[in-house]
C-alpha cells in the first residue's frame, strides 16, 4: 500500500462560496461532500445541479457557463497544478494572519498538505520543502 498515490480533487460550491481541497480517501470516508455541498454522497450532486435552480445559477454565474453546460467536473474534478498554486496562496493567508506562527526570519513555511506525493491532472507530483509547493516528478525518475 506504500506505492499508493491519492489524487487530489477541487471542490467548489459557488453558491456558499467554498472551495476545498480533498484525498480519494477523504471523499470516500470522511464528511467533505456534506460539508462543501450540504448532502450525503456525490450522486445527490447529480440531484442538485438537475433541480436546485439557486445552485444552477450559481454556477452559471462563477464559470460564465450557461445551465445546458453545467456538468459535474464545474464543482468537482481532478486538481491541476494551478488549483494547487491557488491553495498554497491560501495556506500563505492563513499563515500570514496567524501572527503567533511567524518564523523569525519572515518567512511562513507551509506544511506539507497532503501526501509527499500525490496525482494531479497534470500528472504525479512530489512536495518540495524548499519551495514549499508540489513538483512536476520527471517519468522514468
Amino acid at each position: 500500500m506504500e506505492n499508493f498515490i491519492e489524487t487530489v480533487y477541487f471542490l467548489e460550491n459557488p453558491e456558499k462560496n467554498i472551495i476545498k481541497f480533498a484525498t480519494g480517501t477523504q471523499l470516500r470516508y470522511e464528511d467533505v461532500i456534506k460539508e462543501v455541498f450540504g448532502v450525503a454522497c456525490i450522486n445527490d450532486l447529480h440531484m442538485m445541479i438537475q433541480y436546485n435552480k439557486s445552485f444552477q445559477t450559481s454556477i452559471c454565474n462563477s464559470h460564465g457557463i450557461s445551465e445546458k453546460k453545467i456538468t459535474l467536473d464545474k464543482i468537482l474534478r481532478v486538481a491541476s497544478k494551478i488549483d494547487m498554486l491557488q491553495l498554497k496562496n491560501q495556506l500563505i493567508d492563513q499563515k500570514t494572519n496567524s501572527l503567533d506562527e511567524e518564523a523569525e526570519d519572515g518567512n511562513f513555511p507551509i506544511t506539507c498538505p497532503f501526501n509527499d506525493t500525490i496525482k494531479l491532472q497534470e500528472g504525479i507530483f512530489q512536495w518540495d520543502d524548499n519551495n514549499f509547493s508540489y513538483n512536476a516528478v520527471k517519468p522514468g525518475a
